[in-house]
């Protein structure tokens, strides 16, 4: 039997349309190829066991108006900002990328060559390469960039690890992509620093690899929102979470790191706190920053004791 259908599910309580879509996916694909490691479905990219080691891979789309104001932003930060939320991707479970391809679908007045370039760019500041791709016409500027990763640390870091005692991290401050898109819309410059936080977010490879190295137990990027996303390894590990604090990008608001989203920053739950931090060290990377206890029961999902708001990203 499926899932509800998202198009009528209710949209409060904890219900999320996408994550519904996605069980309803789900069901239906049931019986993943045998190549695919067993690691179940929900987590940011596709698990292969090949015989040299397992290659993960992932994909995401952009669209124009949905996931970038076109009135604030040019249209080659579409491509830049698609490159990036796949590339978290295979952050968020230790995996390193070997190269992308790109699709490119826009009406005839873009320049896709914009868009393309800015994908190389975001690829090459990631230290991967655009294989090749696909163009085509189209009402909406889409861009969709698929991944393919490999597994260096050997092993891969999912959703579903986190068990009561683990402390949780995040490896920086929240909030500043939320913060950018308000400031460019009240008229900040394209190259002030916070906006650029919103244009040019960095998908944490270094830190994905060395949490998968250190024993990390449940890993995802923050996305959709801190808020939302952690619910989701809270859903997958079957734990609950206690936060302590969220640390707050200067300039951004507490509501915009809970709920902002697009900062692709990790959460790492970890059971030896300082092994995380000494290995994160040794790796020349910034301090993570601790900020709450994975708990035994489910329904505990607070911030400094009260219920954590039931905010984030919604398509």
């Amino acid at each position: 039997m499926l899932p509800p259908n998202p198009t009528t599910a209710p949209r409060g309580g904890g219900v999320w349309r996408e994550d519904v879509a996605l069980e309803r996916i789900a069901t239906l694909l049931g019986g993943a190829s045998s190549r695919v490691a067993p690691l179940g479905w929900g987590d940011d990219a596709a698990v292969f066991d090949r015989p040299g080691g397992r290659v993960l891979l992932c994909t995401d789309a952009a669209v124009a108006g949905i996931h970038l104001d076109v009135e604030q932003f040019p249209i080659e930060d579409l491509g830049y900002r698609a490159a990036i939320a796949t590339l978290s991707d295979l952050a968020a479970m230790g995996a390193s990328p070997l190269g992308v391809v790109v699709a490119i679908c826009a009406p005839g007045d873009v320049d896709v060559i914009e868009i393309e370039a800015a994908v190389v760019a975001a690829c090459a500041a990631h230290g991967c390469t655009v294989a090749g791709g696909d163009l085509s016409r189209s009402a909406t500027p889409t861009v969709t960039v698929a991944a393919l990763g490999e597994e260096r640390a050997g092993r891969t870091v999912t959703r579903a690890g986190a068990s009561a005692g683990d402390v949780v991290f995040v490896t920086g401050p929240l909030g500043g992509a939320a913060a950018g898109l308000r400031r460019r819309r009240e008229g900040a410059s394209l190259h002030d620093a916070t906006v650029l936080c919103h244009r040019r977010p960095v998908a944490r490879i270094a830190e994905g690899e060395a949490a998968a190295r250190s024993g990390a137990t449940a890993m995802i990027d923050v996305s959709d929102g801190i808020a939302r996303d952690l619910r989701r390894v809270a859903a997958a590990s079957g734990v609950g979470v206690e936060l302590d604090d969220v640390p707050v990008r200067r300039g951004a608001t507490m509501d915009e790191a809970l709920g902002g989203g697009e900062d692709y920053e990790l959460v790492v739950t970890h059971p030896e706190p300082e092994q995380l931090e000494a290995d994160f060290a040794a790796a020349g990377l910034r301090a993570p920053l601790r900020v709450g206890t994975v708990v035994s029961d489910p329904s505990a999902l607070t911030i400094r004791g009260d219920r954590l708001p039931d905010i984030g990203w919604r398509h």
